[in-house]
This record gives C-alpha cells, sequence and structure tokens, in this order.
C-alpha cells in the first residue's frame, strides 16, 4: 500500500495554516465577513507558493455551514469535509493544460448555469489557465465577466504574463510570493515533529535553499530525505541533493583570486566526483559571489552565514575588483544556465573558472589598465590606493618622444617594467606618440586586422571589447575611421574618452595609423548616417570615396 505525499498529507486547511501570504489571506477573509465575494479571481505566482491550496479554501468558504462568518471556514461541518475529501459535487477543478481548446469552454459554459447540487456557490478553479488557446479564452470571457449569481471563478497561473488583457480586467487579482527561507524552515521543524522526523537544522536550511521559495517543493525534497529512515544529517541530504559542501565554493572562488587555474579545476573535479550536480555546483557558486557583492556594495546585513563563513566572504570580497567580480558572476551564471546543452558536463565550469582568473585582480591590475572605470564600475584598489600616480598618464602624453633605442615609459608596478636595454613587450602601448601622424590605411586594411585589434582591447578593458564587437566598420574617410551602432546607448558608451583613446591605441599598436574614431548611429529613427557613409564599404563607391570623390546628390533627367 502506497503512503501518501507528505506534501498532500499537510495541505492546508484553514486559513491560519497557509505560510507567508498573509497579505492574500487577510483579503480574502475580510471579504467572507463582510460577504463581498467577488465572482472571478486570478491567482498568479511562482509554484508551490499555496495558489490551489487557497483556492480550494475560499471554495469552502463560501460553502461553510459554520454562522459565524468570521470562522469560515470551520473544517468540521459537512460541507467542508466533503471538499477535504474530494467529493464535493460543486467544487470544479479544471486542468487548463489538459483542456485547452474551445470546445471544452463552452462544455463548462453550457453546464454553469444549473444550480448547486449542495452548496450555495458553484466554484470553478481553473489551473495552469494560461494554456488555454486564443479561442478558448475569447469563449471564456463573457461568462467570467458576468457569471450567473451561483458561480465562482478562481483561475490560477505561474504564468501571469500570458494570460490577455481582457481576462485580467475581469478579476480580482492576487500575487503570491516566493516563502522566505527562514518561514520554510520553521515550517519543516514543525512539520518533522508531526512525522517524528530527526533532522539537523542545517539540513533543512539547505532543503529550503533548495526549493528557491516554493513550499511544496520543500516538503516534497524532505519526504525525499525522510524515506531512508535515518535522521536527516547536512552531509545526507548534500549527498541526496547532489549539492557541494560550502567549503568547496570557497575553495574554488580563493583559486580565482590566486589565479591559480589547476587547483581550480582539482576543485570542480573533486566535486563532480563525488555525485555533485554541475548545474547546482554553479549555482552555489553563483550564489557565493553574489554573497561578495553584497559585502562589496556594502549590504552584509542580507547574508544569511556563519561567523566564520561571513569572515572568509568579507576577505574575499576585499580582494576582488568590483569588475573582476561582477565578470565572475557572468561566467558562472552562464554555465549554471547552459550546463544541459554541454555533452561534457564540467566543461562550461571549467571555462567560466579559467575565464575569471584571466581578469586582473585587485591587486595586480596596473592603474593604465583601469578603463572598466568607463563603464561606471568602481576603480581598482590598487589605483584607489595610490591616487598621487593617476596624472602619470597625462604627463606621458605631453612629454617628448623617447629615443628608438629605448623603451617607452610604461604606467605600471616596477615588477613589470621592461628590463634596461630590451625591446618593449608585444602589448599596447598606454599611448600614442605626438609624432605618430594618420597613415594611408582604408576600411580593408582595418577589417583585416580587427581580430587583433579587439584581442588587444580585451586585455585591458572586456567591457569596451564588448562594444567594438556589436559596431559595424563603415569606412576611412580623410584619416578617421567611421563606426556605426545599432542604437544610441551604445554609442553614447562607446565615446567614453576612456574606450576611444584605448581602441585608437589598440589601432595605432596593429597598423601604425594614428586613427581618430568617430561614432554614429546607423538605424532605427535616431540614425545619424551621413549620406555620403551610408555605402558598402567593400564596393567601388567607397573606394572612389577614399581617393577623394564625392557623391553628388543630382539626377539626370
Amino acid at each position: 500500500m502506497t503512503s501518501q505525499a507528505l506534501y498532500r498529507k499537510w495541505r492546508p486547511h484553514l486559513w491560519d495554516q497557509v505560510v507567508s501570504q498573509e497579505h492574500v489571506i487577510q483579503t480574502l477573509q475580510n471579504a467572507i465577513r463582510s460577504q463581498r465575494v467577488g465572482h472571478a479571481y486570478l491567482f498568479s505566482g511562482p509554484r508551490g507558493t499555496g495558489k490551489t491550496t487557497t483556492a480550494r479554501l475560499l471554495a469552502k468558504a463560501v460553502n461553510c455551514l459554520e454562522a459565524d462568518l468570521s470562522r469560515r471556514p470551520c473544517d468540521q461541518c459537512a460541507h467542508c469535509l466533503a471538499v477535504n475529501e474530494g467529493r464535493f459535487l460543486d467544487l470544479i477543478e479544471i486542468d487548463a493544460a489538459s483542456n485547452t481548446s474551445v470546445d471544452d469552454i463552452r462544455d463548462l459554459r453550457d453546464k454553469i448555469n444549473f444550480a448547486p447540487n449542495q452548496g450555495r456557490y458553484k466554484v470553478y478553479i481553473i489551473d495552469e489557465v494560461h494554456m488555454l488557446s486564443t479561442a478558448a479564452f475569447n469563449a471564456l470571457l463573457k461568462t467570467l465577466e458576468e457569471p450567473p449569481p451561483h458561480a465562482i471563478f478562481i483561475l490560477a497561473t505561474t504564468e501571469v504574463h500570458k494570460i490577455p488583457a481582457t481576462v485580467l480586467s475581469r478579476c480580482q487579482r492576487h500575487e503570491f510570493r516566493r516563502i522566505p527561507v527562514n518561514d520554510i524552515v520553521h515550517h519543516l521543524q514543525k512539520l518533522c515533529e508531526q512525522e517524528k522526523l530527526e533532522a539537523d537544522p542545517e539540513a533543512l536550511t539547505l532543503i529550503a535553499r533548495q526549493s528557491t521559495g516554493a513550499m511544496r517543493d520543500a516538503i516534497s525534497l524532505l519526504d525525499q530525505l525522510a524515506s531512508s529512515g535515518q535522521r536527516i544529517t547536512l552531509a545526507s541530504a548534500q549527498t541526496v541533493l547532489g549539492t557541494a559542501a560550502s567549503q568547496a565554493v570557497i575553495d574554488l572562488v580563493q583559486a580565482i583570486l590566486d589565479n591559480h587555474n589547476a587547483a581550480g579545476l582539482d576543485n570542480i573535479h573533486d566535486a563532480l566526483d563525488s555525485g555533485t550536480d554541475p548545474r547546482q555546483f554553479a549555482r552555489q557558486v553563483v550564489d557565493y559571489l553574489r554573497g561578495l557583492l553584497l559585502i562589496r556594495t556594502g549590504n552584509a546585513s542580507q547574508i544569511d552565514a556563519t561567523t566564520e563563513v561571513r569572515a572568509r566572504m568579507a576577505q574575499q570580497a576585499q580582494a576582488f575588483a568590483l569588475p573582476h567580480l561582477l565578470e565572475t558572476i557572468r561566467q558562472f551564471n552562464q554555465a549554471a544556465t547552459e550546463t544541459r546543452l554541454g555533452w561534457q558536463p564540467g566543461l562550461l565550469l571549467e571555462m567560466a573558472t579559467i575565464e575569471s582568473s584571466l581578469f586582473p585582480t585587485a591587486a595586480s591590475q596596473p592603474i593604465a589598465a583601469a578603463p572598466a572605470t568607463a563603464t561606471g564600475g568602481e576603480p581598482p584598489a590598487a589605483a584607489r590606493a595610490r591616487p598621487a600616480e593617476a596624472p602619470a598618464r597625462v604627463e606621458q602624453v605631453q612629454s617628448p618622444p623617447s629615443p628608438p633605442e629605448a623603451a617607452p615609459p610604461r604606467v605600471s608596478p616596477p615588477a613589470t617594467a621592461a628590463p634596461a636595454g630590451e625591446s618593449p613587450p608585444a602589448e599596447p602601448p598606454t599611448s600614442i606618440p605626438p609624432e605618430a601622424t594618420p597613415a594611408h590605411i582604408d576600411i580593408q586594411d582595418i577589417r583585416s586586422n580587427w581580430r587583433r585589434i579587439r584581442e588587444i582591447v580585451k586585455e585591458r578593458s572586456r567591457p569596451t571589447e564588448g562594444l567594438l564587437n556589436s559596431c559595424k566598420l563603415l569606412t576611412v574617410r580623410n584619416g578617421t575611421l567611421y563606426i556605426g551602432f545599432a542604437s544610441e546607448v551604445l554609442k553614447s558608451k562607446m565615446e567614453i574618452q576612456d574606450n576611444m583613446d584605448l581602441t585608437c591605441q589598440a589601432i595605432y599598436h596593429v597598423t601604425g595609423a594614428n586613427l581618430p574614431i568617430v561614432c554614429v548611429v546607423t538605424s532605427g529613427k535616431g540614425s545619424e548616417l551621413p549620406p555620403d557613409l551610408d555605402v558598402d564599404g567593400d564596393g567601388l563607391v567607397n573606394t572612389a570615396l577614399n581617393l577623394g570623390g564625392q557623391i553628388s546628390s543630382t539626377q539626370s533627367s
């Protein structure tokens, strides 16, 4: 004989048993007391937060036989017991995912005019109502707006954005929220007491976090862990749920900070070999990095962690430069959302680790490599610690050129400076020499070297390289490179001085040409493309324009 699932066994039968949805419950209770129950309701929100349960409670309340309105539902009268046992004829539950056609709604509309069999009202609960077809919604509209006096509709959905506006306007809408972790843990503790289950508080907290705010998911996970018949510990919960220990996540983040790829990959492999799900591991890393971001931005009070873990997080948060931390979160968030697409489960985690390690840390990032501030990010810690060295870049631009046999000065830590007598390393200079003049270069030269130019820019600033990746090379005219963007937002971001300087330096490093850049909008209503630039850069017209030709607007008759 199969036992009943815990989430069904402990489904709320009274208003005060519904967890963390007081804003909805209070409104419905007031409607019952004042006898102002609406004819159509829409319950929306994440799964497992109590939408269908609350709909059944409302159906019990409007048909309850208790004389005192404030005590409805009483859960003791014949009608309440019939609803609990699933034999109340006037409560009709429809699964819209299985009954999507217009014929199903027409059948409902034909039967709704019959009087209730047992109670005062016939209550129709349509679950997952967003699955109905457009024709079915249209067939439901008139009945939904003016149902018979004895009928009440309760629509439930997890995707309210798919509900037509005409339906929304005919319903009283109630939003169900995700349930906080502390409330889930408290409810699970009471459930364990009732079921005589032994569980460690750390294990219940892990279950609550895994449920992502859905009480039904949390109770189902607890039911799964309780089936072993043993005490539910944190270790057993991690094994069954496929989650990694928090120490593995901390060690991986430390390996990224230390730029130690081998140690980071070892941490990943150890976690996966122990049975951890790659996608779940990536989620845990993202959650931990989010905690570092909160600390970095002064919101440490929002973190739920032990004293020891909080101290370690504070240490790592200070070691991260803000752009580095944001980029690391992006990499692992991408791994968390795309892990199922890869045939090698750990590949995206490994790529995220290596990509994150390539980013300069707060302690090692040179001042000259701080164009990340152009996009609104916080300057690296090293740059903030030495503000007196900031003018060095301006002085270098104005200083006379260095002799050809000497290495040009670089604004960087002494440990990375080029030794005397050697040529400078193959990386872009921090400025363009004053004697550099525009060279005879065309758009084809830029296109053939564009990949290398972007690689050099990427080493200094990933956001700038991202802007270059979204631009279109238009033409080179009178010693000026014209590049186009699809929107004014992208154009304005690229026109930040640090972004323009960095791109010009990379072009000079690759081509030897001091090439100014002009950004234009090339599409949409806000297009700023001049008529003489609206040509194909590969065609003869562009070649003629580069040689000094002009486009005439005169047309022959």
